[in-house]
């Protein structure tokens, strides 16, 4: 009886869109509670819990930690997009599930039985999927935009995006708002702190460039995550799935 949590990177062909890929299988014959904690991502998954019913949801960004119950025989399979997927695969806003998931019947998002399988069948599935998926070019500001604010783990200011792609900070933040429901300022908040999980996972307690100082770094690690640095790196009892998820990230998903 034990929780299974297995994570991997995407392959180069849909790394501009896919963050990583992970999977949860619920095996210990318990309901466990979990913190679902911001990550700077929007998250697909295809779950089922006991039966062979494959329920398919979109989560929106999340500001804030939410407290779930993963209950007893749970498997899920889940895609963690990086923002510019939301308009080029899935072609709608998501302010409407900020802190949220609704469910989604798109055929596009078709898994047969096989492809549930294993998370290396998954992986290589939804990779097809995506890869097939005919896109609108892609705005170059738009591109750049978000290889700057990834680049930079969020630790950039709307203004130097904004000298930067050439698009006014006003311009900038309407497309934010409308599209995922938060400020860019915001977003890049979340984003650092979705980017020291790895280093938490690994002990480190320390702020690398990207926080003021050590009271700033302690400030938004419990502002995001509810518990301070050194409880989230302890993580009793896998309560937060991100961290056990990062500690098992494999470099790629071949």
């Amino acid at each position: 009886m034990s929780l299974l949590i297995q994570s991997a990177l995407p392959d180069n062909s849909i790394s501009h869109f896919v963050h990583s890929f992970w999977m949860l299988e619920n095996n210990t014959g318990k309901d466990i509670p979990s913190t679902v904690l911001p990550n700077a991502m929007v998250d697909f998954a295809v779950m089922n819990i006991n039966d062979d019913n494959w329920q398919k949801t979109i989560r929106g960004l999340d500001t804030i930690p939410s407290q779930i119950i993963i209950p007893i025989g749970t498997k899920m399979f889940s895609i963690g997009f990086k923002l510019l997927a939301v308009e080029y695969l899935f072609g709608d806003s998501i302010k409407d599930v900020l802190n949220d998931d609704k469910i989604i019947s798109d055929e596009i998002w078709k898994f047969e039985a096989d492809d549930l399988n294993t998370f290396e069948h998954f992986c290589s599935k939804a990779t097809q999927i995506i890869n097939s998926i005919t896109t609108p070019d892609i705005d170059n500001r738009k591109k750049k935009l978000f290889e700057l604010i990834y680049a930079s783990k969020g630790s950039i200011t709307v203004k130097e995006l904004s000298e930067n792609v050439f698009w006014s900070s006003r311009q900038i933040n309407r497309y934010f708002n409308q599209q995922f429901g938060i400020s860019l300022k915001a977003y890049c908040n979340i984003l650092r702190f979705g980017s020291s999980f790895k280093p938490i996972s690994e002990g480190i307690l320390f702020p690398d460039q990207n926080f003021t100082d050590q009271n700033h770094f302690i400030k938004e690690i419990k502002k995001y995550s509810g518990v301070t640095p050194k409880e989230l790196s302890k993580n009793k009892d896998n309560r937060f799935m991100d961290i056990v998820a990062i500690k098992k990230m494999n470099t790629k998903n071949d």
